[in-house]
């Protein structure tokens, strides 16, 4: 995956993901760094892909009346590996084009979020994406 594409959702168009199964184009999103760092350390450390990437943050503000709040989830949504009962309910949301934004629950910090970006809705142009940023792992995390 590169900067340049990041908000295409073709990662997760290609292999799904915990709110989508593959072939829907989202985007995932942290919160925050620290959310996001550990959302790649989860998948990635210990391979190759987290020692010889060259990471990036990519900052981008949704307008909060773009962003949908569900009252609920799935029970199932943190369930390991993803079932398709939250990769329904996150297919749902994008084909509908309900909203740019979709708040859900972070399944790697309780507590924090997760956003996903709907590239096909036609208020996505409305995100303002910044620059891509820098960004170094610890290195006693082996990156």
């Amino acid at each position: 995956m590169h900067a340049a594409d990041t908000f295409a959702g073709e990662g997760p168009f290609r292999y799904g993901g915990r709110w989508s199964p593959p072939r829907v184009a989202v985007v995932y999103c942290a919160e925050s760094r620290s959310l996001a760092a550990m959302e790649v350390l989860v998948h990635h450390i210990g391979s190759d892909t987290f020692r010889l990437s060259s990471w990036v943050v990519i900052p981008a503000e949704v307008p909060e009346a773009m962003i949908e709040q569900p009252a609920r989830v799935p029970d199932s949504w943190r369930a390991l590996p993803p079932v398709w009962p939250v990769q329904d309910f996150g297919a749902a949301w994008a084909r509908e084009r309900r909203s740019v934004a979709l708040r859900v629950p972070s399944a790697v910090v309780l507590g924090e979020f997760n956003y996903l970006l709907n590239p096909a809705h036609p208020d996505f142009k409305r995100v303002k994406l910044g620059k891509p940023e820098s960004f170094s792992f610890e290195p006693r995390l082996g990156a």
